[in-house]
Protein backbone atom coordinates (compact mmCIF):
# COMPACT_ATOMS: atom_id res chain seq x y z
CA UNK A 1 0.00 0.00 0.00
CA UNK A 2 1.08 3.67 -0.82
CA UNK A 3 0.84 6.84 1.14
CA UNK A 4 0.48 10.38 -0.36
CA UNK A 5 3.22 13.17 0.80
CA UNK A 6 4.49 16.15 0.53
CA UNK A 7 8.21 17.24 0.50
CA UNK A 8 8.81 20.98 2.13
CA UNK A 9 11.44 22.69 3.77
CA UNK A 10 11.10 25.96 5.86
CA UNK A 11 14.98 27.11 5.54
CA UNK A 12 16.56 24.40 4.64
CA UNK A 13 14.59 22.50 7.88
CA UNK A 14 12.91 19.62 5.64
CA UNK A 15 9.61 17.56 6.14
CA UNK A 16 7.55 14.90 4.61
CA UNK A 17 4.02 16.27 4.93
CA UNK A 18 1.10 13.53 5.14
CA UNK A 19 -2.54 14.00 5.32
CA UNK A 20 -3.70 12.12 7.84
CA UNK A 21 -7.17 13.21 7.12
CA UNK A 22 -8.05 11.89 3.82
CA UNK A 23 -5.96 8.39 4.01
CA UNK A 24 -5.11 6.05 6.24
CA UNK A 25 -1.59 6.27 7.77
CA UNK A 26 0.48 3.52 10.64
CA UNK A 27 4.22 4.92 11.87
CA UNK A 28 6.35 2.90 13.26
CA UNK A 29 9.99 4.23 14.01
CA UNK A 30 11.46 1.53 12.09
CA UNK A 31 9.30 2.81 9.11
CA UNK A 32 9.64 6.75 9.50
CA UNK A 33 13.86 5.96 9.97
CA UNK A 34 13.42 4.32 6.55
CA UNK A 35 11.32 6.71 5.05
CA UNK A 36 14.20 9.20 6.92
CA UNK A 37 17.03 7.88 4.78
CA UNK A 38 18.40 10.39 2.33
CA UNK A 39 20.25 7.83 0.38
CA UNK A 40 17.13 4.79 0.37
CA UNK A 41 14.06 6.85 1.64
CA UNK A 42 12.86 10.32 0.76
CA UNK A 43 15.15 11.90 3.49
CA UNK A 44 14.17 14.83 6.17
CA UNK A 45 14.88 15.87 9.24
CA UNK A 46 11.09 15.73 10.76
CA UNK A 47 7.52 14.06 9.41
CA UNK A 48 4.66 16.22 9.84
CA UNK A 49 1.30 14.94 9.59
CA UNK A 50 -2.33 16.47 9.88
CA UNK A 51 -5.03 15.01 11.61
CA UNK A 52 -8.83 15.78 12.23
CA UNK A 53 -8.95 17.80 15.30
CA UNK A 54 -10.33 16.18 18.75
CA UNK A 55 -11.11 20.56 21.01
CA UNK A 56 -13.85 22.09 19.60
CA UNK A 57 -13.08 25.58 17.83
CA UNK A 58 -9.42 24.06 16.23
CA UNK A 59 -9.25 23.33 12.96
CA UNK A 60 -6.36 20.60 12.82
CA UNK A 61 -4.18 18.38 14.82
CA UNK A 62 -0.39 18.87 14.58
CA UNK A 63 1.87 15.41 14.91
CA UNK A 64 5.65 15.99 14.84
CA UNK A 65 7.89 12.99 14.71
CA UNK A 66 11.75 12.93 14.51
CA UNK A 67 14.19 11.49 12.25
CA UNK A 68 15.07 8.75 14.37
CA UNK A 69 11.21 7.85 14.83
CA UNK A 70 10.36 9.33 17.92
CA UNK A 71 7.25 12.17 18.42
CA UNK A 72 7.90 15.52 19.84
CA UNK A 73 5.68 18.12 21.03
CA UNK A 74 6.69 21.42 18.97
CA UNK A 75 8.58 22.35 15.75
CA UNK A 76 8.55 26.14 14.39
CA UNK A 77 9.63 25.40 11.27
CA UNK A 78 7.42 22.73 10.02
CA UNK A 79 4.37 24.61 11.34
CA UNK A 80 4.72 27.41 9.12
CA UNK A 81 5.23 24.48 6.50
CA UNK A 82 1.73 22.76 8.29
CA UNK A 83 0.11 25.82 7.39
CA UNK A 84 0.83 26.35 3.71
CA UNK A 85 0.44 22.84 3.08
CA UNK A 86 -3.42 22.97 4.91
CA UNK A 87 -4.12 26.13 2.85
CA UNK A 88 -2.40 24.12 -0.44
CA UNK A 89 -3.72 21.31 -0.44
CA UNK A 90 -7.91 22.89 -0.27
CA UNK A 91 -7.79 21.25 3.14
CA UNK A 92 -8.99 24.85 4.57
CA UNK A 93 -9.47 28.13 2.57
CA UNK A 94 -8.59 30.28 5.95
CA UNK A 95 -5.39 32.34 6.69
CA UNK A 96 -5.88 32.06 10.25
CA UNK A 97 -5.41 28.41 11.23
CA UNK A 98 -5.72 27.07 14.79
CA UNK A 99 -3.59 24.05 15.30
CA UNK A 100 -3.81 21.45 18.10
CA UNK A 101 -0.40 20.37 19.06
CA UNK A 102 1.24 18.11 22.31
CA UNK A 103 2.23 20.90 23.77
CA UNK A 104 -0.99 23.27 23.43
CA UNK A 105 -3.17 25.17 20.63
CA UNK A 106 -1.04 27.83 18.53
CA UNK A 107 -2.32 30.38 15.97
CA UNK A 108 -1.04 30.46 12.32
CA UNK A 109 -1.17 33.38 10.11
CA UNK A 110 -0.80 33.16 6.05
CA UNK A 111 0.38 36.51 5.29
CA UNK A 112 -0.11 38.16 1.68
CA UNK A 113 3.51 37.65 0.54
CA UNK A 114 3.24 33.72 1.38
CA UNK A 115 5.23 33.89 4.63
CA UNK A 116 3.50 32.30 7.19
CA UNK A 117 3.60 34.19 11.06
CA UNK A 118 3.23 31.62 14.06
CA UNK A 119 2.03 32.87 17.40
CA UNK A 120 4.77 30.23 19.37
CA UNK A 121 2.81 30.58 22.76
CA UNK A 122 4.72 31.41 26.25
CA UNK A 123 8.45 30.34 26.81
CA UNK A 124 8.69 28.35 29.83
CA UNK A 125 11.91 28.81 31.27
CA UNK A 126 11.20 27.07 34.80
CA UNK A 127 13.36 23.82 34.88
CA UNK A 128 10.82 21.50 35.73
CA UNK A 129 9.01 22.49 32.24
CA UNK A 130 11.74 21.01 29.88
CA UNK A 131 12.17 19.42 32.28
CA UNK A 132 16.32 20.18 33.38
CA UNK A 133 17.75 19.53 36.55
CA UNK A 134 20.16 22.12 37.46
CA UNK A 135 23.33 20.68 39.29
CA UNK A 136 22.68 20.92 43.15
CA UNK A 137 24.26 23.90 44.57
CA UNK A 138 21.62 25.72 41.89
CA UNK A 139 18.52 23.78 42.49
CA UNK A 140 17.98 26.69 45.23
CA UNK A 141 18.03 29.54 43.15
CA UNK A 142 16.57 27.77 39.87
CA UNK A 143 13.52 29.06 39.82
CA UNK A 144 15.03 32.50 39.62
CA UNK A 145 17.89 32.14 37.83
CA UNK A 146 18.26 33.37 34.20
CA UNK A 147 21.95 31.39 33.59
CA UNK A 148 23.69 27.57 34.99
CA UNK A 149 26.80 26.37 34.53
CA UNK A 150 27.25 22.54 33.86
CA UNK A 151 30.12 20.13 33.59
CA UNK A 152 30.63 19.22 29.61
CA UNK A 153 33.52 16.94 28.34
CA UNK A 154 35.53 18.45 30.67
CA UNK A 155 34.91 22.04 31.02
CA UNK A 156 31.96 24.03 32.08
CA UNK A 157 29.48 25.69 30.03
CA UNK A 158 27.63 28.68 30.95
CA UNK A 159 23.91 28.14 29.45
CA UNK A 160 20.11 29.57 29.34
CA UNK A 161 16.99 26.96 29.49
CA UNK A 162 13.36 27.50 28.30
CA UNK A 163 10.70 25.66 26.72
CA UNK A 164 9.18 26.89 23.85
CA UNK A 165 6.95 23.68 23.76
CA UNK A 166 9.90 21.68 23.21
CA UNK A 167 13.19 22.17 25.62
CA UNK A 168 15.95 24.09 24.44
CA UNK A 169 19.32 25.25 26.00
CA UNK A 170 21.31 28.37 25.02
CA UNK A 171 24.82 28.61 24.67
CA UNK A 172 26.49 32.23 23.46
CA UNK A 173 28.98 31.73 21.11
CA UNK A 174 31.91 34.33 20.16
CA UNK A 175 32.16 32.83 16.73
CA UNK A 176 29.71 30.71 15.33
CA UNK A 177 31.44 29.52 12.49
CA UNK A 178 34.25 27.81 15.08
CA UNK A 179 31.58 26.46 17.78
CA UNK A 180 31.88 23.24 18.61
CA UNK A 181 28.33 22.31 17.70
CA UNK A 182 28.95 18.74 16.63
CA UNK A 183 30.91 17.37 20.13
CA UNK A 184 29.27 19.70 22.61
CA UNK A 185 25.60 19.30 20.89
CA UNK A 186 25.65 16.04 21.17
CA UNK A 187 27.06 15.90 24.81
CA UNK A 188 24.40 18.34 25.87
CA UNK A 189 21.22 16.71 24.18
CA UNK A 190 22.35 13.48 26.08
CA UNK A 191 23.34 14.87 29.52
CA UNK A 192 21.87 13.86 32.68
CA UNK A 193 20.76 17.34 33.22
CA UNK A 194 18.06 16.93 30.67
CA UNK A 195 16.05 13.54 31.02
CA UNK A 196 14.13 14.20 27.84
CA UNK A 197 17.22 15.07 25.97
CA UNK A 198 17.43 18.72 24.79
CA UNK A 199 17.54 20.86 21.86
CA UNK A 200 20.80 23.27 22.07
CA UNK A 201 21.11 26.31 20.41
CA UNK A 202 24.43 27.88 19.59
CA UNK A 203 24.02 31.71 19.09
CA UNK A 204 26.22 35.02 18.19
CA UNK A 205 24.69 38.22 18.89
CA UNK A 206 25.62 41.10 16.08
CA UNK A 207 23.73 43.71 17.10
CA UNK A 208 20.40 44.33 19.52
CA UNK A 209 18.49 43.15 16.36
CA UNK A 210 20.53 40.52 14.73
CA UNK A 211 21.86 37.29 15.68
CA UNK A 212 23.63 34.14 14.27
CA UNK A 213 21.95 30.92 15.07
CA UNK A 214 23.34 27.07 14.74
CA UNK A 215 20.93 24.46 16.22
CA UNK A 216 21.84 20.33 17.10
CA UNK A 217 18.37 19.03 17.29
CA UNK A 218 16.93 16.39 19.50
CA UNK A 219 16.74 13.59 17.61
CA UNK A 220 17.90 14.90 14.38
CA UNK A 221 21.59 16.10 15.03
CA UNK A 222 22.37 20.10 13.19
CA UNK A 223 19.80 20.72 10.90
CA UNK A 224 19.72 24.39 8.15
CA UNK A 225 17.02 26.02 10.59
CA UNK A 226 14.59 25.35 13.81
CA UNK A 227 12.11 27.52 14.35
CA UNK A 228 11.53 26.93 18.43
CA UNK A 229 15.69 27.03 18.58
CA UNK A 230 15.60 30.96 17.12
CA UNK A 231 12.49 31.11 19.29
CA UNK A 232 14.61 29.87 22.28
CA UNK A 233 17.73 32.01 21.36
CA UNK A 234 16.12 34.95 21.20
CA UNK A 235 13.71 35.14 24.56
CA UNK A 236 17.01 33.82 25.98
CA UNK A 237 18.76 36.76 25.14
CA UNK A 238 16.01 39.00 26.00
CA UNK A 239 15.84 37.69 29.16
CA UNK A 240 19.89 38.89 29.74
CA UNK A 241 19.27 42.12 28.61
CA UNK A 242 21.29 41.87 25.35
CA UNK A 243 19.25 41.77 22.59
CA UNK A 244 15.54 43.69 21.92
CA UNK A 245 11.76 42.92 20.94
CA UNK A 246 12.64 42.44 17.41
CA UNK A 247 15.25 40.47 16.39
CA UNK A 248 16.33 38.84 13.25
CA UNK A 249 17.56 35.47 13.46
CA UNK A 250 20.27 34.37 10.47
CA UNK A 251 20.57 30.35 10.38
CA UNK A 252 22.66 28.33 8.05
CA UNK A 253 19.66 28.01 5.48
CA UNK A 254 18.37 31.65 6.14
CA UNK A 255 16.67 34.29 8.02
CA UNK A 256 13.63 34.59 10.47
CA UNK A 257 11.92 37.27 12.19
CA UNK A 258 11.22 36.56 15.87
CA UNK A 259 9.42 39.10 18.02
CA UNK A 260 8.37 38.81 21.94
CA UNK A 261 7.80 41.20 24.44
CA UNK A 262 6.55 44.68 23.79
CA UNK A 263 3.90 45.09 21.61
CA UNK A 264 3.85 41.36 21.30
CA UNK A 265 3.55 40.58 24.97
CA UNK A 266 3.63 37.70 26.43
CA UNK A 267 3.23 35.08 23.21
CA UNK A 268 6.62 34.66 21.08
CA UNK A 269 6.15 35.64 17.01
CA UNK A 270 8.20 33.76 14.34
CA UNK A 271 7.92 34.75 11.04
CA UNK A 272 9.11 33.27 7.99
CA UNK A 273 9.33 31.46 4.57
CA UNK A 274 7.80 27.74 3.51
CA UNK A 275 8.12 26.00 0.59
CA UNK A 276 6.57 22.99 -1.48
CA UNK A 277 9.69 20.79 -2.72
CA UNK A 278 7.87 18.23 -4.37
CA UNK A 279 4.99 15.12 -4.23
CA UNK A 280 5.09 11.72 -3.80
CA UNK A 281 4.02 8.71 -2.98
CA UNK A 282 5.46 5.95 -0.97
CA UNK A 283 5.11 2.13 0.65
CA UNK A 284 3.94 1.97 4.08
CA UNK A 285 5.33 -1.57 4.41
Amino acid sequence: MTIKFTKMQGLGNDFMVVDAIHQTVKFSPPLIQRWANRHFGIGFDQLLVVEQATPAGVDFRYRIFNADGSEVQQCGNGARCFARFVLDKGLTDKTEITVETASGVIVLYIEANGFVRVNMGKPNFKPQSLPFLPPLQQQIQAQQSTTYTLDVLGSSVTLGVVSMGNPHAVLAVEDINTAQVPQLGAALESHDAFPERVNVGFVQTIDRNHIALRVYERGAAETLACGTGACAAMVVLNRWGVVDDSVTVSLPGGDLLIQWGGEMHDSVWMTGPAVTVFEGEISDE
